[in-house]
C-alpha cells in the first residue's frame, strides 16, 4: 500500500472515531493511566486489562502506538532495548494478544493522533 493510500485510510479511521465520540450518549472518554482515550477507541474485551497496565508499560505501547521503534522508546524512556521488549510482551501477555503485530495495532487506535 502507498505511503498516500495508507494516510487516506488513517485519516478515514480517524473521521470515523470522531464521529463516534459526537454521537449522542458516547460513552465518557477512558483514563489509562494518565492519559484519556475516546471510548470509542477502547475495544470492550480489553477494557479491564488495560485498566491494570503499569505506567510504564503504558507508555510504550502510547509510543508504540505513536509509531516509534523498540529503540526509540528505549531512548525516550531511557532505559534498554530489552526493557522495553519485555514492557511490550507483559502487554500481549495480560491483554491476551497472538504478538507484537496485535498490539501494535491495538497501540495505533488507542494512541494514534485523531486529527
Amino acid at each position: 500500500m502507498s505511503e498516500a493510500a495508507e494516510d487516506e485510510r488513517l485519516a478515514a479511521i480517524a473521521e470515523l472515531l470522531r464521529k463516534a465520540d459526537a454521537l449522542p450518549g458516547a460513552a465518557a472518554p477512558v483514563a489509562l493511566g494518565e492519559h484519556m482515550v475516546e471510548a470509542a477507541r477502547v475495544p470492550r474485551r480489553h477494557r479491564e486489562a488495560l485498566l491494570k497496565l503499569t505506567p510504564m508499560e503504558l507508555t510504550c505501547i502510547r509510543f508504540l502506538g505513536w509509531g516509534r521503534s523498540n529503540a526509540d522508546i528505549a531512548t525516550l524512556l531511557m532505559i534498554s532495548d530489552n526493557t522495553v521488549r519485555v514492557h511490550l510482551s507483559n502487554v500481549c501477555r495480560k491483554l491476551e494478544l497472538d504478538g507484537m503485530r496485535e498490539l501494535a495495532a491495538l497501540a495505533g487506535l488507542l494512541f494514534y493522533p485523531a486529527d
